[in-house]
């Protein structure tokens, strides 16, 4: 096994750099750089990005014992969500920093790894230029960056851990450079491995409402505390801090926490702070309003929306496949009689009313109207799977849908489900411990 760099040593081909270690309560961290090649598939590549990625391990080993262990590497989920910064292992971490040392990646495009905002897309040109580039930033890109580090970094086949669109990646990678691979786990993110975008929206519309009706059963005053909300929005103008006007639509987005275990809970305390009294009659609090600009606004991570819907392109163009799907759903409209909170749809209006995607939406068009996506997954070479694969499935999900994951897990060789309705989409982060656990132990259980 290669030896570990010492801090800011270049390597000798020059793709990798260790800028910075750091010890503290109980783990290591090292800061790795790597240049990689914006297009993999180029004879002669062109163009460079960088990709970083924090490797974190216990200090319960030594030095050496690290550079010894095998890497765990976490795709984490989105698109366009960088990987997790911690000041401490626990949950998941916890329990694989005793036998890996954990890669962490910011997939490219996300925090360190050449960020992709509205000003460093300028430089691309106009829209068709900018949506071409990013093109390169889907799971196939994402999962090439990981097998040109693993290279790098002179490791046999690693493990993988994909929660949510991490586990899309995953299914990319078995596609792709399964030989690349000892084990792979999955939460909640079995990807469809065909059909068009219209399928999971059709869906995950359907979960969302039930999830509505769960929560609204546990909380009944915060059904009339939701129309009320969006009827005073349609009446009096009610801005946020950033100065963007709160519209009916944008507040229904609060439906994000429907997708959690413990959040979904919290969506009550959001909501008990909405109404205060003022001079000029009853208005939505400050408290309330910044509350929810953080749930609204893409400032933070604006590839989600750009890139969201095209992570299920494939031969096809998506076509703001959830806003054509909304019309079958009619409940969620926000002049219906009591309207439903939303989950993760990703709507042409956000281009309008999110001032951090505004000067994003004409790349966004061209991307909704792209028809030549290339292929995400194998099915052919999924079929014939020998990696050994581990997938926690949420029966309540409602951004993966658990009907569509259970026909993804059939139609991979080997493919072990947990199937459970005791967690919901973060159900990693309620119990990453145990549910790390579990499944490393499915995955090696007839080895």
């Amino acid at each position: 096994m290669a030896e570990p760099y010492v801090a800011g040593e270049r390597a000798a081909n020059g793709r990798h750099i260790i800028k910075a270690r750091h010890e503290f309560r109980g783990l290591r961290t090292a800061e790795h750089y790597f240049t990689v090649p914006l297009t993999h598939q180029a004879d002669v590549p062109d163009e460079t990005i960088t990709v970083f990625a924090r490797e974190y391990s216990s200090t319960d080993h030594s030095a050496d014992e690290v550079a010894k262990l095998p890497w765990l590497v976490f795709l984490q989920g989105g698109p366009g969500g960088r990987g997790n910064r911690v000041t401490s292992l626990s949950g998941w971490m916890k329990a694989a920093a005793k036998d890996f040392r954990i890669l962490m990646l910011d997939q490219r495009g996300t925090g360190l790894s050449t960020p992709i905002e509205r000003q460093s897309l300028e430089l691309r040109g106009d829209a068709a230029a900018q949506a071409e580039y990013l093109t390169h930033f889907r799971a196939d890109s994402i999962v090439a960056d990981a097998e040109y580090i693993r290279g790098v970094l002179g490791s046999g086949p690693w493990s993988v851990l994909g929660q949510s669109f991490g586990g899309f990646c995953a299914l990319t990678y078995l596609s792709f450079a399964p030989e690349g691979l000892r084990e792979v786990l999955i939460t909640g993110g079995l990807a469809p491995l065909h059909g068009s975008a219209e399928r999971v929206y059709q869906a995950t519309f359907r979960r969302v409402a039930a999830r509505n009706a769960e929560y609204f059963s546990w909380y009944p005053e915060d059904r009339k505390k939701v129309t009320r909300i969006a009827r005073h929005l349609e009446q009096y103008p009610e801005f946020l801090a950033s100065g963007e006007r709160l519209t009916p639509e944008r507040f229904q987005m609060v439906g994000s926490f429907l997708g959690g275990n413990t959040r979904v809970d919290a969506l009550h305390y959001l909501l008990e702070d909405a109404f205060i009294i003022t001079p000029s009659g009853e208005r939505l609090s400050e408290s309330f309003l910044e509350q929810v600009r953080g749930l609204v606004s893409r400032a933070a991570n604006p590839l989600y929306a750009v890139l969201h819907e095209s992570i299920y392109g494939q031969g096809e163009a998506t076509n703001w496949a959830a806003w054509r799907v909304l019309e079958d759903y009619p409940e969620f409209k926000p002049e219906a009689e009591e309207p439903l909170l939303t989950g993760e749809m990703v709507y042409p209006w956000y281009f309008e009313q999110d001032p951090a995607l505004v000067p994003l939406r004409d790349v966004a068009e061209v991307l909704a109207d792209r028809k030549d996506w290339k292929p995400l997954y194998d099915p052919t070479r999924l079929a014939l799977n020998t990696v050994p694969v581990a997938a926690a499935v949420y029966k309540d999900d409602i951004y993966v849908d658990h009907d569509l994951s259970l026909e993804t897990a059939a139609a991979v060789r080997g493919l072990q489900t947990w199937v459970t309705s005791d967690f919901h989409h973060d159900g990693i982060g309620e119990d990453g411990e145990g549910i790390f656990g579990r499944l490393l132990g499915m995955v090696r259980a007839n080895r």
